[in-house]
């Protein structure tokens, strides 16, 4: 079958789409179809072997997937890896049914994008009603989905950070009440600005360096900085815990590989989500759609921000 096999790390560039075997199966699982696999910003960390967890060569990446199991009902969830593929082994028990009137597309907005937007403001930060939220990259995947979801549980003001005026007019669009520009000179206090001149509740930040210390320092006190990214590469300063005392407030890491590790937790997220998609109370904001010989352009749009929304795979 075709599949993007890396036999080396690096960019863009070490996708290439090779012949390669059919995948091996696990305890309960399958060979199947991918009708469609999601693109991620962490696959861009993935093939450059730089994020939280170490790759072995050769591998596929990818992991989410639109599947049909031999009922003909599709299917959406997690592989354990391979999804850049023609086929993937999968356990069908797993994957969650996607409701009629919601495409493959669609769906896959619910897995990494939409369960970190969720257990963001459910779990992490705990958004209460009336509070302020920050989305960074609010056209982004995560962006598209918080931005409404902080909206729809109560958020008093949703300030959006997004680098083009399309892009910030999406995130107006979407439910934020402001939208600046995130390459704006002293980000701290535009936020405060778009604020009434006040510090935010809850800050979503994925980009690092700058970004994260501006947001800290935009916190009012009681305020949650969760970080789920390092999409600048760039590692924040150490935090001192005298400044965490000195403000009360909060910095917070999220990594979605924990939600997936308890199931019960992936599965609130995603059903409620899908649900939500079904009713139409959630707008789903997907990008351009690749094919293994074009994925490596999909990372390049990762990684430019030049993409809009969920970015997906038709192999």
């Amino acid at each position: 079958m075709r599949a993007i096999q890396l036999t080396q790390f690096g960019g863009p560039e070490t996708l290439v789409v090779s012949e390669v075997p059919e995948p091996v199966t696990s305890d309960g699982e399958v060979v199947v179809d991918v009708l469609a696999a999601g693109l991620n910003f962490a696959d861009t960390h993935q093939t450059e072997d730089s994020y939280l967890s170490k790759q072995t060569l050769p591998f596929i990446p990818g992991s989410e997937v639109v599947v049909r199991d031999p009922d003909g009902r599709r299917l959406v969830g997690f592989a354990s890896s391979g999804a850049y593929a023609e086929r993937v082994a999968v356990n069908l028990a797993r994957l969650f049914p996607i409701p009629d009137g919601v495409t493959d597309a669609d769906a896959l907005t619910t897995l990494v994008q939409g369960a970190t937007a969720w257990h963001l403001l459910r779990t992490s930060t705990h958004l209460a009603v009336g509070e302020t939220v920050v989305v960074h990259a609010g056209a982004g995947g995560v962006g598209t989905i918080a931005i409404q979801l902080a909206k729809k549980w109560g958020a008093g003001r949703v300030i959006a950070t997004a680098s083009s005026p399309e892009k910030r007019a999406l995130a107006l669009e979407l439910g934020a009440d402001v939208a600046i520009d995130s390459n704006v000179e002293d980000l701290n206090a535009a936020l405060r600005e778009a604020n009434g001149g006040h510090g935010v509740d809850i800050v979503l930040e994925m980009t690092g360096g700058a970004v994260f210390d501006a947001s800290l320092r935009a916190l009012a006190p009681f305020g949650r900085l969760a970080v789920f990214g390092m999409a600048g590469r760039v590692p924040p300063h150490d935090v001192a815990t005298s400044t965490l005392m000195a403000h009360s407030t909060a910095v917070i890491g999220f990594w979605l590989v924990h939600v997936t590790q308890r199931p019960a937790m992936l599965v609130e997220a995603v059903t409620d989500l899908l649900g939500m998609l079904a009713r139409g109370e959630l707008r789903a904001v997907t990008g351009r759609h690749y094919t293994l010989d074009t994925v490596a352009d999909g990372h390049r749009a990762l990684r430019d921000r030049s993409s809009v929304g969920k970015l997906i795979l038709v192999p």
